[in-house]
């Protein structure tokens, strides 16, 4: 099992997100977590499509970080 990290953003409608790890894999939401349930399926069925053409199916080497800065 892999864990491939994804930025979620709000929209004007809803939510949008995706997997730096993955370009080309996005996936969008009412809420943040059907935008996270729409997203386990957006990657699975991306990797898939990788495999399915005999591409590599890129490693997860992103991860999260925070910095604090004075508002």
């Amino acid at each position: 099992m892999k864990r491939y990290l994804i930025i979620v953003e709000q929209t004007e409608t809803g939510f949008s997100a995706y997997p730096p790890d993955l370009p080309g894999c996005v996936g969008t939401g009412r809420t943040r977590d059907e935008v996270e349930a729409n997203m386990r399926e957006a990657v699975e069925f991306h990797i898939e499509g990788l495999r399915l053409e005999g591409l590599p199916v890129p490693e997860p080497t992103s991860g999260p970080a925070f910095v604090e800065v004075a508002a």
